[in-house]
């Protein structure tokens, strides 16, 4: 493929998806990754798209967000990763909330294994991974179906949430920043992410590396809320992923990083584990707190405690990439 065609369907793509990450770019125009920088290098130069950490957004520094059939073929095999930490979290018999998105329904799937377990969403996609799953109780805000990301949004949403109280909330979004937080495109989907956050004791993100960095319109989760974040490993070329981990941990969220094994350097046929335990660089918050008097719990107060407690300890992980 020349160069004029392959930035050509670079610029495609971007502007198709609203943010590409590097890797995804260098997959289809099936060249190498250097390659693709020098490309989205010129197409910078010339005002087509803007860089990004790892990757490339469209031009004016928010990225819009993409249609479910598009996210859901970007980073797959980074959500899984993700998501199999993620549910590590999870103990028997807790009750939690789940957000929209790719990585939200990667995670579901897994949660399906779960005894007794009790998941709030707004999402349809949650919804739908967990519905055959006969130990799990599934409850379904209400609210107006967003047909771009399978998620009920608006009013009824917002108030069907009022008065809940979870262990924990597990959300994606569109870009994470230490400066904002979480951010998203879609106002209606911001406002119903802050009343899940509302809900919980404790806030854990999920976002790949190709959301390090990306600022979106509406901000969801402010840094200080977040107790944990749940991301892949960034190429060894993206320094400026790298540095925004280590801004998030130096504000005292937990960073928990799916990577190869420690010891051999290589993940494990169909298992994908923290390179590494250490603690992380700041004070951890201590958030059970801030949903304090929400008023009726899915399960006893206490129950909900000695559930996080434990299953808090089993996955205590802590993973940062020092560079």
């Amino acid at each position: 493929m020349f160069a004029a065609e392959r930035r050509q369907l670079i610029l495609e793509m971007v502007r198709a998806n609203g943010a590409v990450s590097l890797r995804e770019l260098a997959r289809v125009v099936q060249t190498s990754e250097v390659t693709v920088r020098r490309d989205v290098r010129a197409l910078e130069a010339e005002g087509l798209l803007d860089r990004r950490h790892g990757g490339a957004v469209l031009p004016g520094g928010f990225t819009r967000e993409s249609g479910f059939p598009q996210k859901s073929h970007l980073s797959t095999a980074e959500k899984t990763a993700i998501a199999d930490l993620a549910a590590s979290l999870v103990g028997e018999g807790e009750a939690i909330v789940v957000g929209a998105g790719t990585t939200t329904q990667e995670l579901a799937r897994r949660l399906a294994r779960v005894p007794g377990l009790t998941v709030v969403t707004n999402s349809l996609l949650v919804a739908q991974a967990l519905a055959h799953a006969n130990r799990v109780e599934v409850v379904m805000t209400g609210g107006t179906l967003r047909g771009s990301n399978y998620a009920l949004v608006g009013s009824g949403a917002e108030q069907s949430l009022q008065g809940l109280r979870v262990s924990r909330a597990f959300l994606s979004g569109s870009g994470l920043t230490a400066e904002r937080g979480l951010s998203t495109s879609n106002m209606l989907s911001a406002s119903v992410d802050r009343a899940l956050v509302q809900a919980a004791a404790e806030v854990v993100v999920l976002a790949d590396h190709t959301k390090l960095g990306a600022d979106t319109m509406f901000q969801t989760v402010p840094t200080e809320l977040i107790t944990r974040l749940v991301t892949d490993e960034p190429p060894l070329h993206d320094e400026r992923a790298a540095a925004e981990l280590q801004a998030l941990a130096d504000q005292g969220v937990e960073v928990t990083v799916a990577g190869p094994d420690a010891e051999t350097g290589e993940a494990p046929p169909g298992d994908r584990r923290p390179r590494r335990d250490m603690p992380l660089p700041g004070q951890r918050r201590t958030t059970a707190g801030r949903a304090g008097g929400l008023g009726p719990q899915l399960r006893s107060a206490s129950s909900l405690s000695d559930q996080a407690s434990s299953s808090g300890e089993r996955a205590r992980v802590a993973d940062l990439r020092r560079r």
